[in-house]
């Protein structure tokens, strides 16, 4: 579906945020360093918090309701970066009151949210998108080009990890919050992979290992493609890792140093490295999905080109098949 074309003047998108944690506190800093976009409010429960908030970022408006960010008539577009559990109800709240919406990932806690989202946006023609960063990356697309260009020959393998020591996190123990590495760490590589490798494929296998509240910890992924192409992918919320991911063919292989914000991938020919290529300059990241939220809703778009509705929905589709598999749980599945 598409809208008209937006073609109201403006200096900058104004930009509300919902959520005063530390992912909305990055995403701030970020929209002030912006030509195109400045954060314009901060949504809170706690009054206190919000106001603080407001006063660091130099936001003129501060509310202590989600309602209240809503019915500004000058929010041009809200981010919402509370915990995954909460992302559904916020987003609703938003599309319904006719707002476009930028929502962390993982976009919902299951499909069947996921799926009345979509459905939402496209009944009122509102902007709505999941802000999974690595697929706006302008880096992101010049590693599938090196490959695209038969850098490394003829791709056939790729691994990638991203582990982090969060187990203390309440985001990640709590089922109510839906919780677990996969949610939160596991989209990472899974992207990556698809970003890569594509869709088309024919089994995934996994392994799974719990914390004492039913929420992975630990999990393993293979995706085995229908043309012999095979993909594995580790997440864990006990440790650091390497974060790399590695995509070998028949002539030689490429390593990303980080596939949660790549910034450098290097080729490698006979164990030998060849070249070394580097992610342009950015303010942190965040920057390309406001740009590619800004450049749909100019356009009419109800979705990004990057991560359309279709794709969000295949993840996850995918995040709940592996957690039915897992008997991983939260209070509002329906499976």
């Amino acid at each position: 579906m598409q809208r008209e074309p937006n073609t109201r003047i403006m200096e900058k998108y104004k930009i509300g945020i919902i959520g005063a944690g530390h992912i909305g506190h990055k995403m701030a800093s970020t929209l002030q360093q912006m030509a195109e976009a400045e954060p314009y409010a901060i949504a809170s429960r706690d009054e206190w918090k919000a106001c603080q908030f407001a006063q660091e970022h130099q936001m003129p408006r501060a509310y202590s309701s989600y309602e209240a960010l809503v019915e500004d008539p000058d929010v041009d577009l809200v981010y919402i970066a509370t915990p995954h559990s909460h992302h559904y109800v916020h987003a609703k709240l938003c599309l319904e009151a006719g707002k476009p919406v930028l929502c962390e990932k993982a976009f919902t806690a299951n499909a069947r949210q996921a799926e009345e989202l979509i459905a939402l946006s496209h009944q009122k023609g509102v902007f709505l998108a999941e802000a999974i960063w690595t697929r706006f990356m302008p880096f992101s697309k010049t590693i599938r080009q090196l490959l695209d260009e038969g850098r490394v020959g003829t791709p056939m393998t790729l691994t990638a990890s991203l582990s982090y020591p969060i187990e203390g996190k309440e985001r990640i123990m709590r089922p109510e919050l839906a919780g677990g590495a996969l949610l939160d760490l596991g989209v990472y590589p899974i992207n990556f992979a698809l970003m890569v490798f594509g869709k088309d494929i024919e089994r995934i296998t996994s392994t799974c290992l719990k914390t004492h509240t039913g929420m992975d910890a630990q999990n393993s992924l293979t995706f085995a493609y229908r043309d012999g192409r095979m993909a594995v992918m580790q997440t864990n919320i006990y440790c650091a890792g390497d974060r790399q991911g590695i995509i070998a063919g028949d002539k030689g292989y490429l390593v990303v140093d980080n596939v949660n914000n790549p910034q450098k991938a290097t080729l490698y020919i006979g164990y030998q490295p060849i070249e070394e290529f580097t992610c342009p300059p950015q303010i942190n990241g965040y920057e390309h999905e406001v740009l590619a939220s800004i450049r749909a809703m100019q356009e009419g778009r109800i979705e990004p080109e990057e991560m359309p509705h279709a794709e969000t929905l295949y993840v996850m589709q995918m995040l709940d098949n592996l957690r039915r598999e897992w008997g991983v749980r939260y209070p509002n599945d329906d499976f």
